[in-house]
């Protein structure tokens, strides 16, 4: 059985990351890659676990689609090294799109992102060529609410487990920064004419559904808006939503 997590060196460590086993059987392919991204941890300690069914879910995704699927966790999450920032884990999505553009030739790259990592994967395509297009699950339009409370929006990394070293950040007022900086919906308008998956569930209690809306806006004609009927936040572990991302995944062609 593969391991689920490899690693190779990130812009703040190791970070760790996953490719489907029919991919690392078979080598370099001719097709596009798509990289998974994982959101932000909601509970206690949840850094340590919040990547674990990812690489599952690529394996799944490379069988149903037929693409190179990489999955990764960002810096403090699982076994990445490092702690969090919001700049930080927009440079590991970089060094993650990178390192699947290197397995593949000339294919570019599909992100695939739940909440924040949808979000920031919008930041990352706006001024990244190699991404082809974005599909986002739950995905905030702005870190707005973040920026509200700084200290207590660090106090929170530190009590699920994002930021592990005592002394960290050395500039809170730099570490936080990014939170008004990096606007999701001002990187979504960017994107079009590229294809824009945006999903969310009716029933989401941590990103208002309004947010999907104003992506989706944000995009224009080269955007799919799906909606979920009693779908919560956490919608990689709901099989309506890995249908749509498998159907539009489909419909962009090799």
């Amino acid at each position: 059985m593969a391991r689920a997590w490899d690693s190779f060196d990130g812009p703040a460590g190791r970070l760790a990351v996953h490719v489907a086993p029919e991919v690392t059987a078979s080598g370099s392919l001719t097709s596009a890659v798509v990289v998974l991204s994982h959101g932000f941890p909601l509970g206690a300690d949840a850094a340590e676990s919040t990547g674990d069914s990812l690489p599952a879910l690529a394996d799944r995704l490379a069988a149903e689609s037929g693409r190179c699927v990489v999955a990764g966790c960002f810096r403090g999450i699982g076994p990445s090294e490092g702690d969090f920032s919001l700049d930080g884990w927009l440079e590991d999505l970089g060094a993650f799109v990178s390192h699947g553009a290197g397995l593949v030739s000339g294919g570019g790259v599909w992100l695939v992102g739940f909440g924040t990592g949808g979000a920031l994967a919008l930041c990352l395509a706006a001024g990244d060529q190699r991404v082809r297009g974005v599909a986002c699950f739950g995905s905030p339009a702005t870190f707005a609410d973040w920026a509200q409370d700084t200290a207590g929006m660090l106090a929170f990394s530190r009590r699920v487990g994002v930021v592990r070293t005592p002394d960290y950040p050395p500039d809170a007022a730099a570490w936080a920064d990014a939170f008004t900086r990096l606007r999701p919906d001002e990187a979504a308008a960017a994107l079009a004419p590229r294809p824009v998956l945006v999903v969310h569930g009716v029933e989401d209690d941590e990103v208002p559904l309004a947010d999907a809306r104003v992506l989706a806006d944000a995009v224009g004609a080269s955007a799919e808006l799906r909606v979920i009927g009693g779908a919560g936040h956490r919608l990689r572990a709901d099989p309506r939503a890995m249908a749509l991302l498998v159907g539009w995944l489909e419909r962009q062609g090799p």
